[in-house]
């Protein structure tokens, strides 16, 4: 690649996959699918949903988030309740232990990154990473 624009995104699209796998890999989630971490982290983030609404935001069939709201429930991970705008609908929410499960999941990758920064990288390479991880925030602002 000739243009060096080209060739930084292209390497830092590299490096983030690198390390998303990484850090998957450090806090792995036991035996859940990708679907069911998935749905977990959605409901992390937007909070109590119903199947429908979940199936629309993962783009997947409402049966397809039926099956992994099962294999979820039936781990004790989500909690369902009657949708208070409709009674006919249930709302779905993260349980106890499925709050517990990930936010362990969490530290264990907060603290990994937090030890491989102090172990690999001098105080003077740990101001440089944060001075570039200001400027590549730019990226997500809109």
């Amino acid at each position: 690649m000739a243009d060096p624009s080209a060739q930084a995104a292209h390497d830092l699209r590299v490096l983030f996959g690198r390390l998303r796998r990484r850090l998957k890999e450090v806090a792995s989630v036991g035996d859940l699918t990708a679907s069911q971490t998935s749905v977990l982290s959605r409901l992390v983030k937007d909070g109590p949903a119903t199947a429908s609404d979940l199936a629309a935001a993962e783009r997947v069939r409402p049966q397809s988030v039926a099956a992994t709201l099962a294999a979820l429930h039936e781990r004790g991970l989500i909690e369902r309740r009657p949708d208070p705008a409709d009674g006919r609908r249930q709302l779905i929410s993260l349980s106890e232990a499925g709050d517990e499960m990930l936010a362990g999941g969490r530290q264990a990758r907060e603290e990994w990154l937090t030890r491989a920064f102090q172990e690999r990288f001098t105080a003077a390479e740990r101001a440089t990473v944060a001075e570039a991880l200001a400027l590549l925030e730019r990226l997500t602002d809109a």
